[in-house]
């Protein structure tokens, strides 16, 4: 009885191979990740691995800004940065790729026209609520501080609205009833500005669900106004 013929193997598929025996190459990392590492590094503290307050500082003596300037706060935004007054690395890399800045004097331009991000309405109510919450710096804490509130309020809703922010913050500083502020209170103060007119409150109505401290401020100003 003849042999019967060996039938050729056939050719391997790259589907049939074991993925096992070649393990995908790493991608390297782009050279603008690289030089974002580099401007990191040079404003990190080694000990902690973050940016801490001195090396925020250094940062805006770097771009011309001070610190208490809305632009820093827009910056710590646009970076979704947890911890007020510490970046990390992966806080620092989201700013700066979001940005486009992977040397300094792209930073400094980025840093400079910061307050544009802010033309569109939504962009800023989510600028607005972060600016409180970037000054949750406790544990489990749910409120803020009225000497804080204040000093918030002139830095990023002053520009937009001098005349009320003048007044609230007057308002706060004399009023004895709160000690510290919520987020539904912070929001509240933005939304007033927004809806209501200075001049005269006519069309200020009670019964939109305001909040109480809302409340007390309408009434304050009105005695304000009698005197």
């Amino acid at each position: 009885m003849p042999r019967p013929k060996r039938k050729s193997a056939p050719p391997t598929r790259s589907s049939d191979a074991d993925s096992s025996v070649r393990p995908e190459p790493k991608k390297p990392r782009g050279n603008q990740f690289n030089r974002i590492d580099q401007l990191f590094e040079s404003y990190v503290n080694k000990t902690l691995g973050l940016i801490d307050p001195e090396g925020i500082e250094a940062l805006c003596n770097d771009v011309n800004v001070n610190h208490t300037d809305v632009r820093m706060l827009i910056f710590a935004w646009k970076m979704k940065a947890e911890k007020q007054g510490y970046f990390s690395k992966d806080e620092w890399r989201r700013g700066l790729k979001c940005l486009g800045a992977d040397t300094r004097p792209k930073l400094k331009k980025a840093i400079e026209g910061l307050d544009k991000e802010l033309k569109v309405p939504e962009c800023f109510e989510d600028f607005y609520s972060y600016a409180f919450q970037y000054c949750l710096t406790e544990e489990k804490q749910r409120s803020v501080d009225i000497e804080t509130i204040c000093e918030l309020l002139n830095i990023v809703l002053k520009s937009e609205f001098p005349n009320q922010v003048n007044l609230l913050v007057e308002y706060l500083k004399v009023q004895n009833d709160y000690r510290a502020l919520n987020m539904d209170q912070w929001r509240s103060f933005y939304r007033f500005f927004k809806e209501v007119d200075f001049h005269d409150l006519e069309n200020y109505d009670s019964s939109q669900a305001w909040t109480v401290i809302i409340d007390n401020f309408v009434e304050w100003l009105k005695e304000k106004e009698k005197n």
